[in-house]
Formats: C-alpha cells, sequence, structure tokens
C-alpha cells in the first residue's frame, strides 16, 4: 500500500476519533498505596495509574448504570521481609467494570476487573516466589466519584495477583489499596 494511502487512511481515522479523544473527562492519573501481610510476606506498594473512560455507559437500573475504565499502572513494592532479595516493579494493564450511579454531586460505585501484570522478578524472598514474572491481577472494590465534572475519585480496592497456575508453585499475593484518582 502507498505511504500517502497509509497517511490518508491515518488522518481520517484521527479526524473522526479527535473529537471524542478531546473530551476534558477521559483521562486520569491514579495514586494508589497498598499493603500484602499473607504468607509471611509483608510488602508495601506504591502503584501510579493511567486511566481511559471511554464515556461508555448501558444497562440503566434504577438510578444506576455500568462503565468500563481502562487503566494501566506501573508499581513499586517495598519489602520489610528479613529475608529480601529485591524489590519488585510491577507493569500492566486493567480493563475495571463498575456499576455507578447516573447523577448526583457525589456518585457511589462497585468495580471488578480482570488484568495483566509483568513483575520485574518473581522471588520475592529465598522462602516466597511468584514462580513466574507473567501474573494475572483480579480486584474488586468500592469507591465514589465526585467534584465538578466527576473530576475526582477515590476508593479501596481488594487485588489479588497469581499466574493462574501456568507455573507452579502459585502462591499468588494479595493486597489491599486505597486510592485517588484525578481526571482531566
Amino acid at each position: 500500500m502507498p505511504r500517502s494511502l497509509i497517511g490518508a487512511a491515518f488522518l481520517m481515522v484521527l479526524s473522526f476519533a479527535a473529537p471524542r479523544l478531546a473530551r476534558a473527562d477521559q483521562f486520569g492519573v491514579q495514586v494508589a498505596g497498598g499493603i500484602a501481610n499473607s504468607h509471611d510476606v509483608h510488602e508495601s506498594k506504591v502503584d501510579l495509574g493511567g486511566v481511559w473512560d471511554p464515556q461508555w455507559s448501558w444497562w440503566a437500573i434504577g438510578g444506576w448504570h455500568f462503565t468500563a475504565v481502562f487503566e494501566g499502572h506501573v508499581a513499586y513494592w517495598h519489602s520489610s521481609t528479613a529475608d529480601v532479595h529485591d524489590n519488585v516493579f510491577e507493569f500492566g494493564v486493567t480493563p475495571v467494570l463498575r456499576f455507578i450511579k447516573s447523577s448526583g454531586a457525589t456518585r457511589p460505585f462497585v468495580e471488578a476487573g480482570i488484568g495483566v501484570r509483568l513483575l520485574s522478578h518473581p522471588s520475592i524472598s529465598s522462602h516466597y516466589t511468584m514462580s513466574s514474572a507473567f501474573q494475572f491481577a483480579d480486584m474488586v472494590g468500592v469507591g465514589a466519584s465526585f467534584g465538578g465534572r466527576q473530576q475526582y475519585v477515590a476508593g479501596f480496592r481488594f487485588q489479588h495477583l497469581s499466574n493462574a497456575s501456568i507455573k507452579e508453585p502459585n502462591p499468588g499475593i494479595d493486597f489491599e489499596q486505597l486510592y485517588v484518582q484525578y481526571n482531566f
């Protein structure tokens, strides 16, 4: 295919997509902190996320509806376990389904998502390993959006990371997280 046709096709797609991408509340930044205290592992986690909200809305029920957001994450785990290898870096993406109140100054929601993560290394200590750097990350949570144009979000999540027995052993790790988000 000639370059001019590829360029023209790209500009055409961009011209249709740009008005949708220009909406002020489609993108956000999320900061989270969490802890994991299980299996003799004591990890604290700091997570920085980028959020894209395509403004999808469906299945309205009694003043509530379903929506979806897409999150990208970079996280740092710090271990307070005595026998520590290295601290862990985590990279991943998660689509999140929310059931949110449709209107009001404060809009509470429940959420759930399943994503993928890549860890910098699977060993947390000499006696605890995640077995593989590739992990699935499932989570459930509660939260609320508020402020002008619902630009602020705060919530609590329970997150479980494991490799779904792709490689044994598969102990997994559970984090309890608080997060705040600012939407542009």
